[in-house]
């Protein structure tokens, strides 16, 4: 692995995530079991970079409260670089969902206020000299999420700080795929997104991951990763594409499987013996294994 941390860009909080005993429908009102553990995009792609062995550190707003202390101290003990995370007077951002017996969600809110105000500022170690500058540009891998301000992204993608590095955005929800256009301003960026983000942002309708892929490259994409549920997923660049299919398991939890699956494609890339497929075989079966894996 590299001695070089992979920097994530974006989310860090706390998940409450309600786990129903039965099908969710409007109104209803049932038994299940309700859990709190570290969420958020970013968070989530850094703790399973350094729980395969690579370095990761995040860039994020989290609140001088105690849940933003609780916070740091679980991702300090996990093996998170906290070092240039922004510290700031608002609450510790959440997310709330709610999941169906088999794991997929009913419902969610991300609630990214601390995050959203906290603006430019997370980039700072980017631009001081702390971790980079515009003289001193960053080389290595970045993932940004969605949940980042598009000012923030447009600004980001177009830095000086940050030529040559291999950056990666994900869109964090299909609510915010739309701000995914601002990373196709950064020269060579990878996009990491499920096929109904893929249909967001490119404003059509795709029968699988790597027609969505190839249409997402005609976007701008210097390359395209495109998972769709227990269907094939692609990794597609300018020179080739390849799709695979998830093996059939048994769901129990679908929430950060995506964050999961960008993780295990970035650490297998790690690796220059690895071929495009043996980064998405990794990926996905790393994904499999989370979504597999009951609650505890």
């Amino acid at each position: 692995m590299a001695d070089r941390p992979i920097l994530c860009i974006g989310s860090a909080l706390w998940d409450i995530i309600a786990s129903a005993s039965a099908g969710m429908v409007d109104g209803a009102d049932i038994a299940g079991i309700i859990r709190r553990r570290m969420g958020g995009v970013a968070l989530n792609v850094a703790v399973a970079l350094v729980r395969s062995g690579q370095p990761a550190a995040l860039l994020t707003a989290i609140g001088n409260d105690p849940e933003g202390d609780a916070l740091i101290k679980a991702l300090e003990a996990e093996g998170v670089d906290c070092a240039f995370v922004t510290r700031c007077d608002d609450p510790t951002d959440s997310y709330l969902a709610v999941e169906h017996p088999d794991g997929n969600i009913f419902a969610a809110i991300a609630d990214c206020a601390s995050l959203e105000k906290a603006g430019e500022s997370i980039l700072a170690p980017l631009n001081d000299g702390r971790l980079a500058s515009a003289q001193n540009p960053w080389q290595g891998s970045i993932v940004v999420d969605g949940n980042i301000p598009v000012s923030v992204m447009e600004k980001l993608a177009a830095s000086d700080a940050v030529v040559g590095a291999d950056l990666s955005f994900v869109p964090a929800s299909p609510g915010k795929a739309r701000r995914m256009r601002s990373a196709l301003k950064a020269a060579q960026a990878t996009l990491f997104v499920n096929l109904g983000e893929a249909e967001i942002l490119c404003d059509s309708k795709f029968s699988d991951s790597n027609i969505a892929a190839s249409a997402l490259l005609a976007l701008g994409a210097g390359r395209a990763i495109v998972t769709d549920g227990p269907n094939s997923a692609t990794i597609c660049t300018r020179q080739t594409s390849i799709s695979l299919t998830p093996p059939p398991v048994k769901s129990h939890s679908t929430t950060g499987a995506g964050d999961v699956f960008l993780a295990a494609v970035l650490t297998a890339e790690q690796d220059p013996k690895n071929s495009i497929h043996d980064a998405l075989q990794a990926a996905i079966d790393a994904a499999a294994m989370h979504i597999s894996r009951k609650p505890v």
